[in-house]
């Protein structure tokens, strides 16, 4: 099977630099990645335009980002390129941990059925920037991609943000009510306001490389804590499209990058997990990591998404899909703030993600602390969870290979609307999916808010709100018979109740959009 084919995206003269003077925009985005990308098909889908600019012409090289969680699946899903990126990717659900020569256990991430999206897949990253910019193309009046636009200056003014740009036909200005700052780990935008990630920054070094090969390894993520073939540190392997497999290998605090990538220095390690098989490197890095973030994600009118407000360690996933979820929670407010429903909504964002971004800045450096663990008491801790959870289930929930990227509950936060009902589901969770109708209940809810009723539940209400009635035994196991949800944009739980009159269900909605 051919391997990904790189073609540049077209450079395209600004209207500005073509003597046309420049409208201002609601959404200016920086950055074209997964994150700016989704940011501007949600935007459209909500009939905000906006400019995308990027100062580069391609898809990223290598695979980085590659495991997609279920819920951030989900979103994609809503966004149009869901099912493109299951049929492209590698779905997997079960993992298995060794330490040493042996398995220690294996898991199961979605043991249920009932769901139209896989517990994970594994895609790179190439692809899902290549599926989302032909998405955004479907949106030609609401989406303006411009390749090899670098954003060099941001001015806030009173009304919005002025935003220099620096392209091969020169200089131009772009005026924008709001800008995300979507130009990852090292973003310009962040650098430009003089803002700085707050955390903590991990001396150990890995490898990670991409290599392609024919093999019959079951789709599974396999963990070693100090296995033979890679004496004293950790492995992973991943299997991905197109007989690419994935490999990381922690080498210690004290490994040479420019060293450890040379192909004299990776073939060996390879050779030695993987034996006398033949493959063929794809794509070789040695990094490091920090688990950080900004002290608040909203600047005014510049709102910063994915790893230009917090970045982490790869082991998890929590990445890319923190990213795309800062998309799901954001843009459906930024549309209600245009929309004029107050700029204090965007409040929440700085909240909501920002408590998401602490979970998991927590799981990465508990995993990072678990997988290289000091000499001493730590080790010896460590050690021993991993003899007891071959045989004992409770040992294993103190395992740590990188705990697996889960959506963050918003429990308690402004918008939610508390509740004393023992529900299934609680205000602020994220909606799971069931059976509905002839389809999927998700494919149902998000983009505005519904009033959903379950199984019994009577449609007593009048709100004008939409509003989806779901029976199917999967759909009243998971939400409870005879029970009313109102349901955020983002198919979060905004508010549970039993037979509301409309007064209860205004109330909450009014409460979800304000802060």
């Amino acid at each position: 099977m051919p391997r990904y084919a790189y073609a540049p995206f077209p450079y395209v003269t600004p209207p500005e630099l073509l003597g046309r003077r420049g409208v201002p925009v609601p959404v200016l985005i920086v950055g074209a990645g997964p994150v700016g990308l989704a940011a501007a098909i949600d935007l459209a889908l909500h009939e905000i335009p906006s400019i995308v600019v990027d100062d580069n012409n391609a898809v990223s090289v290598g695979s980085r980002a590659i495991c997609w969680a279920k819920r951030t699946l989900e979103i994609f899903d809503r966004l149009g390129v869901g099912d493109r990126m299951v049929a492209k990717g590698v779905t997997w659900k079960v993992g298995r941990l060794f330490h040493r020569d042996k398995e220690v256990y294996a898991f199961d991430l979605l043991p249920e059925s009932g769901h139209k999206m896989p517990a994970f897949i594994n895609l790179q990253q190439y692809y899902v920037e290549q599926y989302l910019v032909e998405r955004c193309a479907e949106f030609p009046e609401l989406i303006d991609l411009r390749w090899k636009n670098r954003a060099v200056s941001v001015r806030q003014t009173p009304h919005g943000v002025q935003t220099g740009i620096e392209t091969p036909d020169g200089p131009y200005t772009i005026e924008a009510d709001y800008l995300l700052a979507c130009d990852g780990a090292r973003s310009a935008i962040r650098s430009l306001m003089g803002l700085t990630l707050e955390g903590q920054t991990f001396e150990e070094r890995f490898l990670i490389t991409d290599i392609e090969m024919q093999a019959d390894f079951p789709s599974e993520r396999w963990f070693w804590f100090e296995p033979p073939f890679h004496s004293g540190q950790s492995a992973l392997l991943h299997k991905q499209p197109d007989n690419i497999y994935r490999i990381d290998l922690q080498l210690g605090p004290d490994a040479d990058p420019a060293l450890e990538k040379q192909p004299e220095r990776v073939i060996p390690r390879i050779k030695a997990m993987l034996g006398d098989r033949p493959f063929t490197l794809v794509w070789t890095s040695v990094y490091s990591f920090q688990c950080a973030r900004l002290a608040r994600f909203v600047h005014d009118r510049v709102i910063f998404v994915g790893d230009s407000a917090h970045v982490v360690s790869p082991f998890g996933a929590r990445g890319g899909n923190g990213g795309i979820q800062d998309v799901d929670n954001l843009c459906w407010k930024i549309a209600g703030v245009l929309d004029h429903s107050g700029h204090a909504l965007l409040e929440s964002y700085n909240d909501e993600r920002g408590r998401a971004a602490d979970e998991n800045i927590l799981n990465s450096s508990r995993a990072t602390d678990f997988m290289s663990p000091a000499d001493g008491m730590q080790r010896m801790f460590r050690d021993a969870v991993l003899d007891l959870a071959a045989d004992l289930p409770f040992a294993r929930k103190l395992v740590n290979s990188g705990r697996l990227s889960q959506p963050c509950s918003l429990a308690g936060l402004p918008l939610v609307t508390p509740s004393d009902l023992a529900t299934p589901l609680a205000p602020g969770a994220p909606c799971p999916d069931a059976p509905h109708k002839d389809g999927w209940l998700l494919n149902a809810l998000g983009g505005d808010f519904i009033d959903l009723k379950i199984g019994s539940a009577i449609n007593d209400a009048a709100t004008g709100m939409a509003f989806v009635h779901a029976d199917s035994p999967e759909a009243i196991q998971r939400y409870g018979d005879g029970n009313t949800y109102l349901i955020r944009p983002d198919q979060h739980v905004a508010a549970v109740f039993r037979n509301p009159t409309e007064e209860k269900l205004m109330a909450a909605y009014t409460r979800a959009m304000s802060s």
